[in-house]
């Protein structure tokens, strides 16, 4: 079942680092029904991550609550697909198809990955362009971009990888892989009215839903609850404080925007507006490992020990992290 299919048209160089069994993508047909007729209003691409038919793509594929969603394999086959989860933050779907044993893109590891590293997007360019491929490099890491669907809708994304093969409409939810035919990143966004810029997903933001999906069928999220300003030597200076480092508790411009927010982890732990979360369980706290991203690294239930300067004097608080909703 779909194995005999080559999305390199047999060519030696790709079966060299892919193998005969690469299972190449395949398109995301949406329909919205329109009285008794169904229209097709769109399309993606995805890729399957485990035997038993777990798809991942990005969530502004299948993003239409009252769209039905449809595999379009590559002999032509088209399978109903059903959407387990939309991630909270990050543009992740996974979705399921009702097969089991099938090949699938083995998933890499995407913290190994360098500056100039050789990398390949398949998608299905434009929508119209089926198991499009293009080789280029990774242009940059971490980087941090504005996406727009096209329809009015932004979405922040962090931490991404930045490549100049290329990548267009149609292209969203393929997988970015590397010379061992692993996904190292999932295609998510180009850059308009530039040439060779486009972004990927790292891969182990879906290594984390997936395995989420598997052990609790939902995709959850860390929560402490507090608005902080990450503190650098500009804004110490600013705001004359006795460290260049730390998350800032601070309210929000409106009322309602608190510091901590009531009932919160924080709030239950015993932190105020003005405290400084100087470490979580020993990480410093600053431009490149912000709040966020330290508290992200954890679970929901964690317990949590976190360095506060409270008043001029360094106290250890634990907190036990919820759910965001």
């Amino acid at each position: 079942y779909y194995q005999e299919y080559d999305p390199f048209g047999g060519d030696d160089f790709f079966r060299q680092f892919f193998g005969d069994d690469f299972f190449a993508p395949f398109q995301i047909p949406q329909y919205r029904q329109k009285g008794t007729e169904k229209q097709e209003v769109g399309g993606g691409t995805g890729f399957i991550a485990s035997e038993d038919g777990l798809i991942l793509t990005n969530k502004h594929v299948v993003s239409d609550e009252e769209a039905d969603y449809t595999v379009l394999t590559n002999d032509g086959e088209k399978i109903a697909v059903q959407v387990l989860a939309r991630d909270p933050i990050e543009d992740i779907a996974v979705l399921k198809i009702d097969r089991t044993n099938l090949p699938i893109v083995e998933l890499g590891d995407s913290d190994k990955l360098a500056i100039g590293q050789t990398v390949i997007a398949i998608g299905n360019a434009l929508g119209e362009f089926r198991n499009t491929v293009s080789s280029g490099v990774v242009s940059g890491l971490r980087r941090s971009i504005t996406a727009s669907s096209g329809f009015g809708q932004n979405e922040e994304l962090s931490e991404v990888i930045q490549t100049d093969a290329a990548i267009n409409q149609g292209n969203s939810g393929g997988p970015l892989l590397n010379l061992k035919g692993q996904a190292i990143g999932i295609n998510v966004a180009m850059a308009q009215g530039a040439e060779n810029i486009g972004f990927a997903l790292p891969i182990n933001k879906a290594k984390r839903a997936l395995d989420q999906i598997k052990k609790q069928g939902k995709i959850s999220y860390p929560f402490l609850g507090v608005r902080y300003l990450l503190i650098t030597p500009a804004i110490q200076r600013e705001n004359n404080l006795t460290v260049d480092s730390g998350a800032l508790l601070v309210r929000g411009e409106s009322r309602e925007d608190l510091a901590v927010i009531p009932g919160s982890p924080a709030a239950q732990a015993g932190l105020a507006e003005n405290d400084i979360i100087l470490e979580i369980d020993g990480q410093q706290i600053n431009s490149d490992n912000s709040l966020a991203k330290l508290i992200q690294k954890h679970q929901v239930g964690d317990k949590v020990k976190l360095k506060v300067l409270h008043k001029e004097e360094e106290e250890i608080i634990e907190a036990e992290l919820g759910e965001r909703e």
